[in-house]
Parts: structure tokens; C-alpha cells; sequence
């Protein structure tokens, strides 16, 4: 682990001059809503996933930390950093560790949506800001590191408290191995996962907020996503074994309020203190790295669909998760990658029995199990082409799920082009980053039904920008 640490800073040390972003996973704001507004002025209002003020304070271009130039999916060198707490500089002084990033998009979606896509939106084809956020991305002290992220919505017409992770990261020795252990601090499951195997940061990493989705998701895939706050401690041993356990409090109505998250919004409610725990084994040999692992959280929260009712259910899910990424050539940054991701969540929901007359009659037990596989080919760290199959599958029950039919089965493929034309050692400008993104999302199954599902069907163009401030 200690070898591993002094070639990270040694790569660092003689890395480009070109200052470019890391992923949104490793980012982090604190400017406040005046530097929301004046960034919507001047780039106009898109978001990047990626964050440069992590690129400046290493000296290195995207490409290091990220494949495709453009966060989040990560390189090994980009997960190195995030374990070791966010904290490797080239140790100039470059200023505050503040980024901004943008994102606007077109969607388009096979059947327009009655009333509009969203409150002032049109039923169709259209244009939208879907983001505008400000980060502090990089060191706080010496010893400690992270991002936060403040962000205005323009889907929602909102600002929000983003994800937030904080670190504190040491190297040691354990049973005559090296090992790496630390602290972190953060609002989101697995958002502190340096693997783009689990839901924070898994694929698709941007898609539209103006086309439908599917009702059912587990709860360690996204529900208490900045509405819970959490401490925990992890542990990497021997650069093979990796170990993380955390807990975590649901934050109360004043506090969501207070955060930007809208109380009653469909997402899970809960103000209980929840576990949560992550082991994965991990190999690194030449050209390939490979990890395989579970994480598993466990929660009482009132269900999304039954806010009004206040019976309380207890979820716990339990998952499986895999990555391989093959590097064609380590030595350059700019070198052609493979990456391919595999998850596998089940999802166990014990609800207590109701004396209420719309939920007395509704079963008790609702399994649900979300696998997902994705695939992807990064040429030259500059065109990225993926695809992603995905599948949703549990027992029917209308009262639950609220689903025409009661059954929350989806399933679908997501095609995708990314380009980015920065983000490598001889790019141009120095301190920003653009990305655009051509998607499509294609639905076999919805909400249950296979029937009229087409019209769910959407394309997205995207454009997302980064700068450091």
C-alpha cells in the first residue's frame, strides 16, 4: 500500500500541466447560491461530471483519474486517489479548490406527456438546464480531504445540497501487509464507493430528468440519496482485500427542507439510524484490474407510495457487484480502456400490517430484484461508446407499487456515445472540460407491461461543461 501511495504522488509529480476534472463522485462545492446564479450568467446552466479543481491541485489532465477524460468512471490512479482522502497535490499553491459544472440537454420521447414533462416544460422535444452546481473538490486540510456539491436544478427549479464526501485517509501495516484505512463522512449510499459497480456511481452517469422511469428501485440505489446523513470507516489490505462498514440517520423534515430535498417527493421517508456495509476482493496485474464484492443496507422507512399513510416498512437489501477494466497501454493516460460493470440487487420489504382500508388488503412482503450490465470502450480516452442491459422484477401488488397492473417488472437497454475532445496531456486549454452525449433508452418492459411501453422510450443529447473557478 505504501508503494502504491509514492507512485501516485510520483505520477503526480511529473504529470502534465493541464488541469482538468474528476468525477462528480469525487466532487464537492461550497460557494453558495450567488455563484450558482452568476455561472448560470456566464457559461450558461449545464453540469459536468467531472470536477477540475481535483485536476488542478495534481497537475493532471482528465484522462489520469478518469476513463473517457470525463468522470465519474474511474481509472485505477483515479481511485487511488479517492481511498487516499482526496489530498494528493503536485504541492503548488493553485488557489481555493472551487469547480463549477454545467449540464443542458434535448429530450425527446416517443409519446409526448400530457400536461408536460415537468411543471413549465412542454409534452415534448425539449430543451432544458438540467444543472448548475459550484464544488469545493480537493484538500479542507492537510490530512483531510473531499468534495461538496451545491446545485441548482433547472428540471426541479430548485437549489439543493449535492453529494457530499469528506475523508481522512493513513497508510499502515496489518499482519506484515500494507494497508490503507480511513474515515469518511458523506449524505449518499455508496456515494463514497470507489467502484463504478454501485448505484451512485454506476451507469448511465447522466441521463434526462424530463423522461419517465420505472416506479420500482431499491433502496440502496438511489431513495435516501442526499436525505440521510452518515459517518463510517473502511480498510484496504494488501491492496486485495477492501472493507467498509458506515451508519447512517435519516434526516427530519426540517433538515430536508433546510438541504433543498422536498419532503414528500415519492423518494423513501425515514428519520431511523441505518447500517450499512461494503466488502469487495480486488486484483491489479498488468493491463487488467478486476473486483468482486457485496454491500448490503438495512432501514425502517415509510414507503415513497404510502407517505400519507404512515405504516412503516423494513427494507433490506442485498447486493453483489463486479468490474473489469482492461488498459491497453498503462504507461499513457491516453491509452484505449474497457470497462464492463455488473450489479445485482435484492431487496427484501416487510410491511407492517395496516387497519388503513386502502392498504389492509396488500400483501405484506415485497421482494424486488435489479440486475444491470453494462459495457463499455473508451478509443483514445475520446470517444466512449456503452451499453447497458437492465432488468426490474418483483411480486405484483397495486397498492404497493401503484403500478397499472401492480407489477414493478421493467427491463430495457441504454445505447450511448460520449465524446470529449479536452481532458488529455496536449489539450489546449488548461482548467476546463466539455462532454457531449448522445443516448438512447429503449424499454422491453414498464411498470409491468409490455404493451404500449414504446411511448416510454427517449433520446437524449447532452452537453455538460467544468471549469475550475
Amino acid at each position: 500500500m505504501r508503494d502504491k501511495t509514492t507512485a501516485l504522488r510520483a505520477s503526480i509529480e511529473v504529470g502534465s500541466n493541464f488541469h482538468c476534472g474528476w468525477p462528480v463522485a469525487v466532487v464537492l462545492c461550497g460557494s453558495g447560491y450567488s455563484i450558482l446564479l452568476l455561472l448560470s450568467a456566464a457559461l450558461g446552466a449545464r453540469q459536468a461530471l467531472a470536477v477540475p479543481a481535483f485536476a488542478a491541485q495534481t497537475s493532471q489532465p482528465c484522462a489520469t483519474c478518469h476513463i473517457g477524460s470525463f468522470g465519474p468512471q474511474l481509472t485505477p490512479q483515479g481511485r487511488d486517489f479517492k481511498l487516499h482522502g482526496y489530498i494528493a497535490s503536485d504541492g503548488k499553491d493553485h488557489g481555493l479548490p472551487v469547480a463549477a459544472t454545467t449540464q443542458t440537454s434535448f429530450t425527446h420521447t416517443e409519446s409526448s406527456r400530457r400536461g408536460g414533462a415537468a411543471p413549465d416544460f412542454r409534452p415534448n422535444d425539449n430543451l432544458a438546464i438540467d444543472q448548475v452546481a459550484a464544488f469545493y473538490a480537493g484538500r479542507i486540510t492537510p490530512e483531510v480531504g473531499g468534495f461538496i456539491k451545491l446545485r441548482y436544478s433547472g428540471v426541479r427549479q430548485q437549489g439543493q445540497v449535492g453529494s457530499v464526501d469528506i475523508r481522512h485517509a493513513r497508510d499502515g501495516e496489518l499482519f506484515g501487509q500494507g494497508v490503507l484505512w480511513g474515515l469518511t463522512a458523506n449524505n449518499s449510499p455508496t456515494v463514497q464507493d470507489p467502484w463504478n459497480s454501485t448505484p451512485a456511481w454506476g451507469f448511465p452517469y447522466v441521463r434526462s430528468g424530463l423522461a419517465s422511469t420505472p416506479t420500482a428501485t431499491p433502496l440502496v440505489a438511489g431513495r435516501l440519496s442526499q436525505r440521510v446523513a452518515g459517518v463510517g470507516a473502511y480498510m484496504l489490505w494488501n491492496d486485495l482485500v477492501y472493507w467498509e462498514a458506515d451508519v447512517y440517520k435519516g434526516l427530519n423534515t426540517e433538515a430536508l427542507s433546510w438541504v433543498g430535498q422536498v419532503p414528500f417527493d415519492g423518494n423513501d421517508r425515514t428519520t431511523t439510524v441505518m447500517p450499512y456495509g461494503r466488502l469487495a476482493l480486488i486484483r491489479d496485474w498488468q493491463s487488467h484490474h478486476a473486483e468482486i464484492g457485496a454491500f448490503a443496507m438495512s432501514a425502517n422507512v415509510i414507503p415513497g407510495r404510502n407517505q400519507t399513510s404512515g405504516i412503516g416498512t423494513r427494507k433490506t437489501d442485498t447486493a453483489f457487484d463486479a468490474t473489469y477494466q482492461y488498459i491497453s497501454d498503462p504507461t499513457k493516460v491516453t491509452s484505449d480502456r474497457l470497462s464492463a460493470h455488473a450489479t445485482y440487487i435484492h431487496e427484501t420489504a416487510r410491511t407492517e400490517a395496516s387497519s388503513t382500508p386502502a392498504l389492509a388488503q396488500a400483501s405484506l412482503v415485497h421482494p424486488l430484484d435489479t440486475a444491470r450490465v453494462d459495457i463499455s470502450y473508451s478509443f483514445a480516452a475520446t470517444v466512449t461508446p456503452s451499453i447497458q442491459y437492465f432488468r426490474t422484477t418483483g411480486t405484483a401488488d397495486v397498492k404497493y407499487w401503484g403500478t397499472p397492473n401492480g407489477s414493478p417488472n421493467s427491463d430495457g437497454m441504454i445505447f450511448e456515445v460520449a465524446y470529449v475532445p479536452w481532458g488529455k496531456p496536449d489539450s489546449p486549454f488548461a482548467n476546463v472540460n466539455v462532454r457531449l452525449t448522445a443516448q438512447y433508452v429503449n424499454y422491453f418492459t414498464f411498470n409491468g407491461s409490455s404493451t404500449n411501453t414504446r411511448g416510454n422510450n427517449n433520446f437524449f443529447f447532452g452537453f455538460q461543461t467544468a471549469m475550475k473557478l
